[in-house]
């Protein structure tokens, strides 16, 4: 599995063909995925909270960390330390990021990417790198800008978007600390 390093696990339970919890406990089980990030944007916010209280307690069983996306409020309510959201988010929730102790922001730019720091980023994830079913039609940005993101904030970087095991040389190579997967988890 030494494939898998440097690289957090992001979920999209509609790409899993078996139980999405099992598939939750199986990936909380490999020690190369740094984290794994709950999407489920599509969920209303009870449901998600369920699931995300239970996908909590199968990774820290597994000595994993687990990121709320999106959903600040069910990570308050449920005591997860850790959240990945949209750089839009950060500003108008910013009296509450001092309540977690990770911080992931999600960035499409250099400046953004510089901002989330100065706001209290703890990592960046910057995308869409490469061709990705998710952003089917968009061009997406490739390595160069992946580069510039890397070169413009003392983060660690991961990208997203097309990432897989084949292409983590060039992500490291363009500076980034790793590289997010979706589908590569939910499917495999």
């Amino acid at each position: 599995m030494s494939e898998y390093k440097s690289m957090i696990c992001i979920t999209n339970r509609h790409l899993c063909g078996e139980d999405f919890l099992q598939r939750i406990h199986s990936l909380a089980g490999i020690p190369e995925i740094e984290r794994i990030i709950l999407r489920e944007k599509d969920m209303a916010q009870e449901d998600y909270e369920s699931l995300a209280e239970q996908c909590r307690d199968i990774c820290r069983h597994a000595g994993k960390p687990f990121a709320v996306n999106h959903f600040i409020q069910a990570a308050r309510r449920l005591k997860i330390p850790d959240i990945q959201i949209a750089f839009a988010q950060m500003e108008k929730n910013r009296e509450y990021l001092g309540e977690f102790s990770s911080v992931g922001v999600s960035v499409h730019s250099s400046e953004e990417a510089r901002q989330a720091e100065a706001l209290g980023a703890s990592y960046i994830i910057a995308g869409h790198i490469y061709a990705t079913n998710c952003k089917e039609g968009i061009p997406p940005r490739g390595l160069r800008y992946l580069k510039e993101v890397c070169d413009s904030t003392g983060l660690p970087v991961y990208a997203i978007g097309g990432i897989t095991p084949r292409n983590m040389a060039e992500v490291l190579a363009a500076g980034a600390a790793g590289g997010c997967m979706m589908s590569g988890f939910m499917k495999y």
